[in-house]
């Protein structure tokens, strides 16, 4: 009978792979094997209780892996054996068919058995006998002849993961702790990601632990006792080797392990003794450098050393290592009071680590050097810093750890900056703007210039979130006014200062600016963030492959301190350039991995824009659901800023054009028809919205209005110069004068759209632009013309995956009957642009939605439907949809 199970955390592909095997009716052996903790005997178990044959389980052990046959009379007592082929016959007829055999702890089991189990496998076919064997790796006590003989006879093997931090927040939550991402990455990485330990160290930890900043995680019990019999069992030097090897930590010189342990032997032996005892593994880089095996026995042989000798080791070890943070971090480790002399070398370290824009090592050293510090207010000074440098290296999760203690200390200007700076990466305009207009009011400017810089720069990023390119120039020329020109926070000013520039009209000036800028600044943060606005005033600027190459060399964090926080605007604007090429799969992948890592961080300020580009992709494809689904997530987590209000309107614009509602299209759009007077939102370039409303204002016949809305927008684009931005106006000025039935007009913006369009990579945008251009030509009765430029169109929209678009160009081509056999005409027959009506109506559409997809009147629609009713005999549209769709009522 089968049990009821729930599915394991991590591992439900797993099981469902793993069942279906299982079902299959055929003799297996599945393997499945793991470092100690991995949760394959968990796996075995969860597996063997949705079954319902019968389920025999067994054990091997250590101490009787040399006993043949010990392991199968644990399944079968009394099992007569005499060799594994005679013993394998007797098995079958002793097991009922389909039996499910478990066998745990195979690395031991007897050569006999596991011999048995494989001939059953393979000379009884019929048995249908299935066997689910678990193996720890990397035991060493395993005999050779079983590790070599239990892959040879298994006939499925499939490798156990461990968890990632997601699924150890799933473990997590299943005992009852809320961790925050980073915490859950933190005890994956303690962990490797193995669910027991991970289990373990949530119910044996207080809870407090789980909300601290950077607790030091120790050992499971389990870990502990077994560390501390094998260190007991290692001679006296080999111990000294493998404490030195802890403290050390990871890819340690041989050399100064043995320095540390004050040894003078040959290394070799106690190498092979302490990787023997499972102490210490190997690194990857050869024989002169050695590691713990992994951070659970490090942490174990920490506890073990008691806090006397442990302090004495590290302080000696800080003396041997180069890297300078590390060392620092020793002594940290090694102290048990304040020390301001440590404490000051770890301020200024920070501070040359913030400089690169290594903002993450900065906070840590920050939070290391306030735990030495007995001054209070330095101490609050410290601590607001280190939240300040999380920030800035998008780890939003760490910083809120830390947030309780910066909201118990009094009121200072850097407080009040750095909550407003927490505030503005969540998206909280209102309160970003109380808390650095607070700021601003406390500060004194000349006994704290590199505070009221840093509030300045803060400001730089709340008037970037608020499109306000005046202020963001402002704000930016008095940080650096305040703070020196080649300082960090002026830096950081000035990789911000050329979208402002942009934002007012001058993407020239902006683009000097960062072509000087970027050659002072190699590597490091601060390069990424200047890289990451060029490449933003490329795509403002049309010139789309240097964007594309800018924005990619700005994702990556990993090398000389790279932020996440850039990393993701670097993406939301990568994902666009993606979607205006066309490579529509590709967007969407990049979407899909900037929300991956939104989430970790819990950086909030760019997810409309990742939105934004997923529902412009999904809406075209006709994918209701996906659309939907991002239009949702985009209204839970809209902000308050222009950056995030934006998107999200252009998100629901391009849904509703992708449905064909003018009227949705409008209400999208409509709050930027009257913009704030500070956010710069009709600068071409920068949110391409306006010739989606002049097309919807027109389909709508509202041809005044649209006349009277196109001309301003005109004039500053072509003042500015801007080719994407005209052509787009300029294909809406054709749709109007098409409207006005002006065929010489309309013919000559459409063309003047094109050929602007065609120099540049816009794929999406040339698609649209020809779809628009033979709508307006088939309207006209220009058929001929219109069939080719909408033949282009659904050749675009096609390589795009565009199919609701695609549908929309196969309806006109049809309508417009060029290339179609033509019938007699009978008092039946139905013309091309009839059949079009007809099949939307039966669809559901209304007259007015069927209007503006076929860019008709809805006068017209209906002669269209009078006609068809008279050619028909029918009287209503329920009898047009029953005859087009006979089985609809099956």
């Amino acid at each position: 009978m089968t049990r009821p199970a729930q599915p394991l955390i991590g591992r439900t592909e797993l099981v469902a792979g793993l069942e279906q095997i299982l079902r299959s009716g055929q003799n297996r052996f599945v393997l499945l094997s793991g470092p100690p903790g991995i949760g394959s005997s968990t796996l075995a178990d969860h597996l063997a209780g949705r079954q319902d044959v019968p389920v025999l389980r067994a054990t091997a052990s250590e101490w009787e892996a040399d006993r043949p046959y010990s392991l199968l009379v644990q399944l079968v007592p009394e099992l007569p054996t005499s060799n594994p082929l005679d013993t394998a016959a007797e098995l079958v007829t002793r097991l009922e068919p389909c039996t499910v055999l478990v066998v745990h702890d195979a690395q031991f089991g007897d050569v006999a058995s596991l011999r048995t189990l494989a001939s059953a496998q393979r000379h009884h076919q019929d048995a249908a006998l299935r066997v689910l064997a678990t193996a720890t790796t990397g035991d060493r006590r395993a005999p050779a002849e079983v590790l070599d003989l239990l892959p040879r006879i298994a006939t499925d093997a499939p490798r156990v993961p461990p968890l990632d931090a997601g699924q150890i927040s799933e473990l997590a939550a299943a005992h009852g702790v809320a961790l925050h991402p980073s915490m859950a990455e933190r005890l994956r990485r303690h962990t490797l990601g193995r669910p027991r330990p991970a289990a373990q160290l949530l119910v044996e930890l207080p809870r407090s632990t789980w909300s601290q900043f950077e607790p030091t995680l120790p050992a499971p019990a389990a870990v502990q006792a077994r560390v501390r019999e094998d260190l007991n069992a290692c001679s006296p030097v080999a111990r000294r080797f493998a404490e030195a090897a802890a403290v050390l930590g990871p890819d340690a010189p041989v050399r100064s392990v043995m320095s540390l342990a004050e040894l003078d032997t040959e290394p070799l032996p106690l190498m092979d003794a302490t990787t023997a005892a499972g102490l210490v593994a190997l690194a990857p880089r050869g024989l002169t450098y050695v590691s713990p095996p992994d951070p659970m026995v490090r942490a174990a042989v920490l506890t073990e050393l008691g806090p006397a000798r442990r302090a004495q080791l590290q302080r000696r070890a800080s003396e041997l290592v180069d890297d300078p943070v590390r060392s620092l971090r020793l002594l940290v480790a090694a102290s048990p009071v304040p020390d301001a002399e440590v404490a000051g070398r770890l301020d200024d370290l920070a501070r040359e680590r913030a400089a690169e824009g290594a903002w993450g090592t900065a906070a840590t050293l920050l939070s290391d050097a306030s735990r030495l510090t007995d001054d209070p207010q330095h101490q609050q000074a410290l601590i607001t810093r280190a939240v300040d440098a999380l920030i800035g290296a998008g780890d939003v999760f760490r910083a809120t750890a830390l947030i309780p203690e910066v909201e118990s200390i009094r009121e200072t200007p850097l407080r009040d900056a750095v909550l407003g700076y927490l505030a503005l990466v969540r998206g909280r305009a209102a309160e970003a703007g109380n808390r650095l207009r607070r700021a601003w009011a406390i500060v004194n400017t000349d006994r704290e210039p590199e505070t009221a810089a840093l509030i300045c720069q803060r400001y730089v990023l709340d008037a970037l979130c608020r499109y306000d390119g005046n202020d963001l120039v402002l704000w930016a020329d008095r940080a650096i006014e305040l703070s020196g020109a080649d300082t960090p926070t002026a830096v950081e000013a000035a990789a911000i200062r050329g979208i402002g520039l942009a934002a007012t009209g001058s993407p020239k000036q902006a683009q000097r600016h960062y072509d000087h800028l970027t050659t002072r600044l190699r590597h490091g943060a601060q390069w990424q963030r200047a890289t990451m606005a060029r490449g933003w005033i490329h795509l403002i600027s049309d010139r789309i492959d240097d964007a594309r190459v800018d924005f990619e060399s700005a994702i990556p964090t990993a090398h000389l301190g790279g932020s996440a926080r850039i990393s993701l605007w670097a993406r939301a604007w990568l994902a666009r350039v993606q979607f205006l090429t066309g490579e529509w799969n590709e967007a969407l992948a990049t979407v899909r991995e900037a929300m991956e890592v939104q989430e970790h961080t819990g950086i909030l300020v760019t997810g409309p824009l990742l939105l934004w580009t997923a529902a412009a992709v999904h809406a075209p494809r006709g994918d209701v659901e996906a659309t939907e689904e991002v239009l949702l997530q985009g209204a839970t987590g809209a902000g308050d800023y222009h950056i995030m209000r934006i998107p999200g309107q252009l998100a629901r614009a391009h849904a509703a054009e992708a449905r064909a509602d003018s009227d949705g299209v409008l209400r999208a759009l409509h709050p930027l028809t009257r913009p704030s007077p500070s956010a710069s939102t009709d600068e071409p370039g920068h949110w391409p919205w306006q010739d989606m409303y002049a097309h919807a204002l027109v389909l709508l016949g509202r041809l005044d209005e649209a006349e009277e809305f196109l001309v301003p927008h005109e004039k500053l684009a072509a003042k500015r110069g801007h080719a994407s931005t005209r052509a787009r106006l300029a294909a809406a000025r054709g749709r109007l004068h098409g409207a006005r039935g002006d065929v010489a007009a309309a013919s000559g913006s459409f063309d003047e759209a094109l050929e602007l369009i065609s120099a540049l990579p816009l794929r999406y945008d040339q698609a649209r632009i020809n779809f628009s251009y033979g709508q307006t030509l088939r309207r006209l009765r220009r058929r001929a013309r219109a069939d080719v430029v909408l033949s282009a169109a659904r050749d675009g929209f096609a390589a795009m995956g565009a199919t609701t678009y695609v549908e929309r160009c196969d309806r006109e081509l049809k309508a417009g009957g060029v290339h179609r056999a033509r019938p007699e005409p009978t008092p039946s027959s139905l013309t091309p642009q009839e059949e079009s009506v007809v099949r939307l109506v039966a669809r559901g559409l209304s007259n007015k939605e069927v209007a503006a997809e076929l860019f008709l009147s809805s006068k017209t629609v209906q002669y269209h439907l009078t006609r068809v009713y008279a050619k028909l005999g029918i009287r209503s549209r329920a009898e047009l949809a029953a005859r087009t769709n006979p089985g609809q009522d099956d």
